[in-house]
């Protein structure tokens, strides 16, 4: 839940940086764009919410985005630096007795209600809004329903020519209705251009022609497209006064520019009648909720007065004006770029591990899984097959907890922290939950027993910047250490999928990113947990505890079986706080027994 929230404040701070940009442009470059391009620089609003949806890791942007991370997002995960997980691995054989769980609680400050209470007012505020908006459909609806088709043919003939001057070749559907006081636009599939009834006695042709010129750029133009994509924004974000204030200042500058293009297409005679026009609409009230979505000539009178004003004082640009206008939405469009970055936090690719499924068989085990939501991920390398229970939960990346302890130790061990042979760190006298943990350690102990002071010491002397670089290189998850140094792996910063887990023990028993073999051989005897006649069981379990509750039990290991392999992972979550590795490596072993694999 504080995930979602923090996507939204982060998107917030960004549209509400990029809008306050584009308004501080508008203002002291005012003289310097044309008036359509006051309009158009509104299009680079949409970025930021596009930008969400990129695959920003194709463009190699991740350390920089993940830089940024670090400054805006503090992961507040303010435990005692330790975590909750069961440890195993040892140096002796028949470790059963050790998976249990060494569990210290991630503190969060602020309580679980607050973000239930502000993500639910969040929501009522959407489907109060999205209900306004279904409303304003439903009044275009029935204006649709009550309208009939235009049959005066000096009006249709009308209507083709202003269609040849303005450019538009599609058909739009002339109609006039009772339930509107002034014309409207309407319609992305098939255009409709509304007129109030009885509009031939009311209005002159000349009048009509500037009307239709006027709805007819509207449809050019997409400002009914333009008009969606700004009523999405003020669902998402109904609570920022700055999107209303940006929306009421869009409609504006559409109003102008389409104001502007008319005008282009008229000569000096014809500004002052076409002026006259759109003072006739001026504050027809019952029109005036129809506007948010579907674009008119009218308006309300002060909208009508600057629209007059610009009129006015209206001339063609000039070719110096028109490259002043493209130099400055050049400069924003790279300003927006390097904005755009920020908004791949909001996106939620990072938080799924995209697997392709070309060689797994999906299966339903949740018969093991009783009062637990799970996944289950067995990889078979001798048939190169997996095998998959949730494939959902098993692509969703979540915190790794203890069992990143895992790659913790061999990064260690390959930056020379510590050695196979020389690994023994003594205790601070610092007093923890376990007496377990208070005393001297080795990796073997320091696994067996997720003994988290050893690997936030291992981990302060390879530095972070060094860390980063070996995540890179296994390709770790998300590979995102922007959290605290000493609890980056407890429910916070990074995170990591089952499928993953799997694929990295697979590269980790073989070896495949050529670290020392002495290394590897090191991390693995320290795994061991049980050795019987048909093979030897490696894991390590992880607990996460927020709030004194365990929400996240791993475990993952593999399987040695003379030339077979088996690697797997299991994942348990649980509201009512029972999610514990140790039940999860329970669960686990009875699949494997039944699999007939250990």
């Amino acid at each position: 839940m504080d995930t979602i929230l923090l996507r939204i404040l982060v998107s917030t701070i960004v549209v509400s940086l990029l809008i306050s940009i584009i308004l501080l442009i508008k203002k002291l470059l005012n003289k310097h764009m044309t008036v359509k391009t006051h309009y158009h620089i509104w299009y680079f609003l949409f970025i930021p919410i596009l930008a969400s949806f990129l695959p920003w890791n194709y463009f190699h942007l991740r350390e920089g985005t993940q830089y940024l991370k670090s400054i805006l997002f503090f992961h507040k995960n303010t435990a005692s630096t330790s975590e909750r997980i069961n440890g195993l691995g040892a140096s002796q054989v028949s470790n059963t007795d050790l998976l249990h769980d060494f569990t210290v609680s991630v503190n969060k400050s602020t309580p679980d209600f607050v973000y239930h209470t502000v993500f639910t007012v969040w929501v009522i505020g959407m489907i109060l809004f999205i209900g306004i908006a279904a409303y304003s459909n439903y009044q275009i609806y029935q204006i649709k329903k009550s309208a009939v088709a235009v049959k005066n043919q000096k009006i249709n003939e009308l209507l083709e020519a202003c269609k040849e001057m303005v450019g538009v070749k599609r058909k739009i559907r002339l109609r006039e209705t009772s339930l509107i006081t002034s014309p409207i636009t309407f319609g992305i599939l098939q255009p409709y251009i509304f007129l109030p009834s009885k509009t031939r006695e009311a209005f002159s042709l000349n009048e009509l022609k500037y009307v239709l010129l006027h709805e007819l750029h509207h449809h050019k133009s997409k400002d009914l497209f333009v008009n969606y994509v700004m009523w999405m924004f003020q669902i998402i974000y109904w609570f920022n006064p700055v999107v209303w204030y940006a929306s009421k200042t869009i409609r504006m500058d559409r109003e102008l520019a389409c104001d502007a293009s008319v005008l282009n297409l008229l000569d000096e005679s014809g500004y002052i009648e076409y002026g006259y026009t759109i003072i006739r609409f001026a504050d027809k009230k019952h029109d005036r909720t129809l506007k948010q979505i579907a674009p008119g000539i009218g308006g309300t009178k002060k909208q009508i007065k600057q629209r007059i004003q610009c009129i006015a004082s209206y001339s063609r640009d000039s070719l110096l004006l028109k490259w002043k206008s493209k130099v400055i939405c050049a400069v924003l469009g790279i300003v927006v770029l390097y904005l755009a970055p920020i908004t791949s936090v909001i996106a939620s690719q990072n938080d799924v591990y995209q697997f392709s499924g070309k060689n797994a068989v999906y299966e339903d085990l949740s018969a093991y899984f009783k009062g637990y939501e799970g996944s289950f991920v067995l990889f078979d390398s001798s048939k190169n097959q997996y095998q998959i229970y949730n494939r959902e939960m098993s692509e969703q990346r979540i915190s790794p907890d203890s069992t990143y302890k895992i790659y913790s130790a061999l990064l260690a061990l390959e930056s020379n922290v510590i050695s196979p042979n020389n690994n023994n760190q003594v205790w601070d006298g610092k007093i923890y939950p376990f007496p377990e943990w208070n005393q001297n350690q080795n990796l073997a102990t320091a696994l067996s027993r997720s003994v988290n002071w050893y690997f936030q010491n291992t981990d302060r002397e390879v530095g972070r910047e060094l860390l980063q670089d070996y995540f890179h290189k296994i390709k770790y998850g998300n590979e995102d250490l922007s959290g605290n140094l000493d609890s980056y792996w407890m429910e916070s910063s990074l995170k990591i999928s089952p499928i993953e887990q799997v694929q990295l023990l697979y590269q980790l028993e073989k070896n495949q990113w050529g670290f020392n073999a002495e290394n590897i051989k090191a991390v693995k005897k320290a795994l061991l947990i049980d050795e019987q006649k048909n093979g030897r069981l490696y894991g390590k379990t992880g607990t996460g505890t927020i709030n004194g509750k365990n929400v996240n039990g791993w475990f993952i290991g593999f399987v040695d079986k003379g030339d077979d392999r088996f690697y797997f992972a299991i994942n348990i979550q649980n509201k009512d706080g029972q999610a514990q590795g140790s039940k999860a490596a329970e669960i686990a072993k009875q699949i494997l027994h039944h699999k007939k694999i250990y």
